[in-house]
């Protein structure tokens, strides 16, 4: 695993910043909160490190990779994949084929081996189909595994947009709001997933959540954005007593 770099990146659209010259360093193996109020420029930030949208000024590096002006494409053969805030899944099909589709840039096989399904693609086939059996136990969807994703409930779909993203293998994951929209029960598993994650597929987690008691239960270092401003970071303790943090977002009694 490796340390992902955000240096003095700043992201304009038709002359409004979305970001100003924001840093952080997130370290490999740890939950890393991003929070702050709506339009605060979360959502922008992960854009960036997915490569969905390219920083206007500023550097993006993955270890010693440049991350910067990467296609999505690229920044996921990185190990860096993204489960995002509106579910992007395919809703006629089942969660098994949403899952077996996202492990698709593992196939390594010819078309004609695909044609007559040589030994190599028979092995291939069994591997990653293998693969994502542990995903579906691990994310507990054995229950749905053969139901179509649009049939679901909307706490499910969550769980199968992480697990879609899960499939791919990550070192590093980017989780956009995974619990918003749930209910106490459906949030309280997702937040143990979240930290399973971490813990027992030894996964950096980027966690982007609007919960602030979630968020300072499971965070080991939390970043707080405010229109695009970095204006605190630290520990969830420093963050909590931040002046700057608690009249921008936390608010006082």
């Amino acid at each position: 695993m490796q340390t992902l770099t955000v240096k003095d990146v700043t992201l304009t659209f038709g002359g409004l910043n979305a970001l100003t010259n924001v840093n952080m360093a997130i370290e490999p193996g740890l939950i890393t909160s991003i929070i702050g109020p709506n339009g605060a420029g979360k959502t922008s930030m992960l854009n960036c490190i997915s490569g969905f949208y390219h920083p206007t000024s500023g550097e993006i590096h993955y270890g010693e990779t440049r991350l910067s002006h990467a296609s999505p494409h690229a920044v996921s053969n990185m190990g860096i994949a993204r489960a995002f805030q509106n579910i992007e899944l395919f809703k006629g099909m089942t969660v098994l084929d949403n899952l077996l589709l996202a492990r698709h840039k593992h196939l390594d096989y010819s078309f004609l081996g695909a044609v007559f399904f040589s030994p190599k693609t028979s092995r291939v086939e069994a591997e990653n189909r293998g693969y994502v059996e542990d995903v579906i136990d691990f994310m507990e969807l054995e229950p749905y595994r053969k139901q179509t994703v649009g049939n679901l409930a909307y706490g499910v779909q969550k769980r199968v947009e992480v697990a879609r993203a899960l499939t791919l293998g990550p070192e590093l994951l980017l989780l956009d709001e995974p619990m918003a929209g749930m209910n106490i029960e459906e949030k309280e598993d997702m937040v143990r997933f979240t930290m399973d994650i971490q813990k027992e597929r030894n996964t950096t987690v980027v966690l982007v959540e609007h919960d602030l008691g979630v968020v300072m239960d499971i965070s080991d270092r939390i970043y707080v954005l405010d229109f695009g401003e970095l204006i605190g970071s630290g520990t969830p303790e420093e963050v909590a007593r931040n002046e700057r943090v608690i009249e921008a977002y936390i608010g006082e009694e």
